[in-house]
């Protein structure tokens, strides 16, 4: 079924629309919160959060990409509930390199200034995006939105985890230049 309809269902308050959902985007949402979690049923439970949320959301919100939304969803959703576990027990983990590998580039901080510059850090990542040629900006984006392992990005593409590791290096020197250049205090 597409999008298109699916949003429709929302609409019509239909309970299909759920399983609609479910079945033409479940495996994706479970790929990224899986990703981030580590676990598969903390995996299942974001998706089936995720999907409670879309049903709560639309209306009054009609999605243009409803696959991004529910990404979007599913991801927010599992980077909170990753926060969420930690708090409980500090360890070693995926985010948590994920996370550390940005640092350099990303401005952070929970003031409010901090937050309303969020908005302009966020087009200047995606003005930064679209600078990059095709390969480079999808391997940047498994890994730092996805959260896919660098292992994964290798065999995606075809390179080898060193290839792959230095792509991910000099996309992140770029990414500062970039922000610095354009003002952004890190």
């Amino acid at each position: 079924m597409d999008d298109y309809r699916i949003i429709d269902l929302y609409w019509a308050r239909s309970e299909s629309a759920i399983s609609e959902t479910a079945k033409k985007y479940g495996s994706y949402c479970i790929r990224i919160a899986a990703n981030i979690l580590q676990n598969d049923e903390d995996a299942e439970e974001c998706v089936n959060d995720a999907l409670h949320k879309a049903w709560d959301s639309i209306p009054p919100q009609r999605p243009a990409n409803l696959r991004a939304f529910l990404g979007k969803i599913t991801r927010n959703l599992s980077i909170n509930k990753y926060r969420e576990q930690r708090a409980k027990k500090r360890g070693g983990d995926n985010m948590a390199l994920i996370y550390s590998e940005l640092e350099d580039c990303i401005p952070s901080g929970n003031n409010v200034e901090t937050v309303y510059e969020s908005s302009l850090v966020t087009e200047a990542i995606n003005s930064f995006l679209l600078t990059l040629d095709s390969e480079t900006r999808i391997v940047f984006v498994r890994r730092y939105w996805y959260a896919d392992p660098i292992q994964t990005i290798a065999s995606r593409f075809k390179m080898n985890e060193s290839k792959v590791k230095s792509m991910l290096f000099r996309t992140r020197k770029k990414l500062k230049t970039y922000l610095e250049n354009r003002g952004v205090m890190l």
